[in-house]
Parts: C-alpha cells; structure tokens; sequence
C-alpha cells in the first residue's frame, strides 16, 4: 500500500481530496460503504429514553448508565467533529440456505452473521487502518473507531449519514446490500465535507414485522428486546420464559427472520464478503445433537474467535435444549437429553433441559 503524503505548510489540507482518498483507501479494505455526518441525536435521545422507561432493554442495564455518552458523540470523545460510518458485507447464504435449515427441525438455525469469524474484531482491525490513514492524510492523531464496542447509536448516526434508512425492524437497510452488512464508526476531530441524510423507503410493507415469530417488533420501529429471539438467545442472562421457548424453534444464535423476509434483502446486489466470514464448524446446518454433546471444552476450542463463544457454554445449552424440545420426538433425543440430566449441574441448564424432556414426553 502506497503510503500518503501529510499536509504541509507549502501543500495545506485539502478535505475534499482527503474524503476522495479515504473513499478509495475504504474500498481497499473492504467496506461497500462510507459515509460522513455530524448527527444531531437529541429526538434518538428522547425515543431512547422513552425505551428504557418502558423496559424494553431487558436486563442490558448498560444502556441505562451510557445514555449521555450514547447521545452526545462529543463526550464520547472529546472534539469530534464528524462521524465516519462504514459497511462490511456478509452473506445471508453463507452455506446452506437459511430458509430451509428453519425448516429441519433437527438442525440448528445460527443468525448468519455469526458462521464466520467474529465481525468486532474483523471490523475493528480494518478500520484501524482506515483511521491511519486519514492521521497520514490530515497529519492529525487517529480517530477513535468502534464497533459494538461502546455506547453508539450506530443506526441513527449512519441513516443520518446517508448509508441507509432504518427500517422498520430498526436495522439498518439500503438500496444496494439490503440490511446484510455491519456497521462500524469512526470518531474524528476531521471536519470533512459530510454526506446528506438518507430518506425512508419501507413505505406500508410490514414483512418484518410479520415474520417475527415472537411480536417482538411491536409497531413499527419499536422492538422489545425482552420477547427478540437474538436477545434471549445472547444477551439473556437467565431463564428464558417458557411461553416464549415453542416460539423460538430451532434457532439457538440469534435470529434473522425479520431480515430474511425483508424485500429489500430478497435480491440484493453481490457483494464480495470477507474471508473470515465463511461458514466454520458446519454451523451453518449442524445437527442439533452434535451440538448439544459438545463439552465445555470442545465448546471453547471449536468457537474461539467466533462471536458465538461470548454466550459461555451454559447458554449453548440452554439455548439447544429449547431447539430440542421444540423438534421431533425420537429415542436419540430422548436419550440426549435424559443423559444431558446427568450430566450437567447447572440449575439454569437443567432447567431447560427437564422442559425440553417433559414437552417431548408429552408429544404424542
């Protein structure tokens, strides 16, 4: 990579040619987009606010104690002046079709952003580079980049950056890639030329809304994290309520429904994803069983670098244990799960594994 010239004295800072350099230094690395904004988050602020009232965050106490940092990028980090957004592609078809896995009830359905390596790690390396480079190009310190990694309302600030609406489902959706992307920010003290804000396009459709096997999108652009299959299955500490466990099928990682049935993701333009998201481990289409037998050390050695790793090995298994229950009845599940009773010795694992048991036994 050819290394960039710093302003000087005799050649000062030129923004619009920096922002030309740094698109083209973005596209190297392979984000499919990059936007800049300096977003005015204070109606995000009061929604936000009225969120948390309602309790719709579930047990995710942090958004409570970060809701000055979340709306105000400036004391995030001080003197920032713009927001780079960026979007890092993933493939809803990485392996087999997810549609048909939600079917088989006797395999596991893993959100498809999760096959690969884990996206914060990827995301945040390559925007490293991204922030080098305008350091060279500005002859500033980096900015700081984040992905997932601090409180940043990273939907609100990249629709207002003109990479996309936020639809309905409140993910993230463009013309071009649909809702099948990540999204990364970077906080600069750069003030270069910014983007217009996106327009909305979802117009009557309700399909996510529709498709939510739960109710958790309860009106449109309102979600109640607490009834989402992704929370319950990552983010939710404890029991998971039983009369949302027959709801939550086979999907033991998160859930994509509301994106797979999308229009805007029906056809969207190919893509080049990155290598390190190809599907691993057969976790695009593994047998429920296979799973549910791993040890805990299997468990940590067959997902390092996986963002599926963070659950911790009791919510794996809680989590299959439901997908269990909720499939066929056979002695091979029977007997899986009658041996899962012996042996394990989490009262949460158990818990869920006594459900999964009586609701199969009960099956005629």
């Amino acid at each position: 990579m050819s290394i960039p010239s710093p302003p000087s004295s005799s050649n000062p800072l030129n923004l619009v040619d920096v922002r030309e350099r740094l698109n083209a230094e973005a596209k190297k690395l392979g984000f499919s987009g990059l936007r800049v904004s300096m977003p005015d988050l204070s109606k995000a602020k009061l929604d936000l606010q009225k969120w948390l009232k309602a309790g719709h965050h579930g047990e995710m106490k942090w958004f409570e104690r970060s809701v000055e940092l979340r709306t105000n990028p400036q004391q995030l980090v001080p003197g920032t002046v713009r927001v780079i957004s960026v979007t890092l592609p993933y493939s809803a078809e990485n392996g087999a079709p997810a549609k048909q896995i939600l079917k088989d009830k006797e395999r596991a359905y893993i959100s498809r952003y999760a096959l690969g390596r884990d996206y914060h790690k990827v995301m945040r390396h390559r925007l490293a580079k991204l922030a080098r480079t305008l350091s060279i190009l500005s002859g500033t310190p980096p900015g700081r980049v984040f992905c997932d990694s601090a409180p940043v309302m990273e939907v609100e600030i990249a629709s207002q950056s003109g990479l996309g609406w936020r639809g309905k489902h409140t993910l993230l959706l463009n013309r071009t890639e649909g809702s099948w992307f990540f999204l990364g920010e970077m906080y600069t003290t750069i003030p270069l030329p910014a983007d217009p804000p996106s327009t909305q396009h979802c117009g009557t459709c309700s399909a996510c809304m529709d498709a939510c096997p739960t109710g958790a999108i309860f009106a449109p652009y309102q979600v109640d994290a607490r009834k989402c299959i992704a929370y319950l299955t990552i983010e939710h500490p404890g029991s998971i309520p039983e009369t949302l466990r027959p709801m939550m099928g086979n999907r033991i990682y998160g859930c994509d429904d509301c994106q797979l049935f999308c229009p805007w993701n029906k056809d969207p333009e190919p893509q080049t994803c990155p290598e390190d998201f190809a599907n691993r481990e057969n976790l695009d289409s593994g047998h429920l069983l296979k799973f549910f037998n791993w040890s805990e050390a299997e468990f940590n050695a067959r997902l390092a670098g996986s963002p599926i790793r963070r659950i911790g090995y009791q919510r794996w298994i809680r989590n299959i244990a439901v997908a269990i229950g909720n499939g066929p009845k056979n002695e091979f599940t029977l007997q899986a799960l009658r041996s899962a009773l012996m042996k394990h010795s989490d009262p949460m694992v158990l818990e869920h594994v006594e459900w999964a048991l009586q609701r199969l036994q009960k099956a005629s």
